[in-house]
């Protein structure tokens, strides 16, 4: 399988990897959220998505953050509604 080497479908590629963590953990991403350690709870299922993230990219979008605001995009902003300490 060719590595993806544009930006659109990096971007693509992180969101949908974030939007699976989101779907498959909803109880661990709002009880992350509710207790304001998210990246905590989610450490195992973050850097493996981080590790698939890089393998399906080439090495210009892997240096670059796409991933990171594709987590914080999905998983922290969609559940803004969700009661946190931070806010």
């Amino acid at each position: 399988m060719a590595l993806i080497d544009n930006e659109k479908d990096a971007r693509r590629l992180a969101r949908a990897i974030a939007s699976e963590l989101s779907l498959y953990n909803e109880e661990k991403v709002l009880a992350g959220i509710e207790q304001d350690n998210l990246f905590l709870v989610m450490a195992d299922e973050i850097e493996e998505g981080r590790v698939h993230y890089k393998s399906r990219v080439c090495v210009a979008f892997q240096e670059g953050n796409f991933y990171e605001r594709a987590l914080v995009d999905v998983l922290v902003r969609l559940n803004a509604h969700v009661p946190s300490k931070l806010w």
